[in-house]
């Protein structure tokens, strides 16, 4: 019980900070569930659980202020999904000190790639086969789905397997190569999420590692920081949101290497 109500205050505060840039959170409260005991097997599935329901309530805030672009969602999210099943059932036979390993390294390096300062500007239109010229909320943008969905086929895998929700990825994608608006990739962002976070569940499922007791009580916790960090996230500004993006990812991979050195 100690245990659990600890991990329900961390959660709140990590659902709150994570749900404003658009991110499910899965690198904080897989961190979090490690340093406290939980192995690394039931942590990726209870992450998973606790964003689907954390990005569900940021996304109604988001959709209510007209920042999810549902039809850029539904043409990049599909292999992300298809892949963090398959990601979710394969972990079951992969080390738990492997996935920590991957899961700090992906984090680092998206958290220096994300900090690069590019200006977000709508790219020009291109008209070549697989190209897609995307009209938003009074933006215009070109999606390489060339690049696009390869990339975020890759992410879901990974995504599946160490139950991070896949935002950390999108998002830098969406604003750096397709020339999306920050609040726009934060909020489009929170529903893919959901989707991610799902299939991946189900895909550890199968291999038992799903503890709902464990799980429920926080995902409850996480759903109300989810709408609170959701309000907050439409009061901030888009440059503030990618230097809160940055900076937590790179704590979270430092982190967790400094927690496989010690602990193994």
């Amino acid at each position: 019980m100690n245990t659990v109500f600890l991990m329900c205050l961390i959660v709140l505060v990590i659902a709150v900070l994570m749900s404003m840039v658009g991110k499910g959170g899965g690198n904080f409260y897989v961190l979090a569930m490690v340093l406290v005991g939980i192995t690394m097997h039931e942590a990726a599935p209870t992450s998973q659980m606790i964003m689907l329901g954390t990005s569900v309530a940021s996304m109604i805030i988001f959709h209510r202020d007209k920042k999810v672009d549902w039809k850029l969602a539904l043409i990049i999210d599909p292999p992300t999904d298809i892949m963090a099943f398959v990601g979710g059932y394969l972990a079951g036979r992969v080390e738990g000190i492997a996935l920590k390993f991957v899961f700090a390294i992906l984090l680092i390096a998206v958290s220096v790639f994300m900090y690069i300062k590019v200006k977000e500007r709508p790219l020009g239109r291109n008209h070549k086969f697989g190209y897609w010229n995307r009209t938003f909320g009074g933006y215009k943008y070109s999606v390489n789905l060339w690049i696009t969905l390869p990339i975020t086929a890759i992410v879901g895998l990974f995504a599946g397997a160490t139950g991070v929700s896949g935002g950390a990825f999108k998002i830098p994608l969406m604003v750096m190569l397709c020339g999306i608006p920050m609040e726009v990739a934060v909020g489009t962002s929170s529903a893919m999420v959901a989707v991610t976070a799902l299939m991946g569940l189900i895909g550890h499922s199968i291999n038992g590692h799903v503890n709902l007791e464990f799980a429920i009580p926080l995902t409850i916790v996480a759903i109300i920081g989810g709408i609170v960090g959701g309000k907050f996230a439409l009061k901030s500004k888009p440059k503030n949101l990618k230097k809160i993006f940055a900076l937590t990812n790179l704590a979270a991979g430092i982190t967790m290497i400094i927690s496989i050195i010690i602990k193994g």
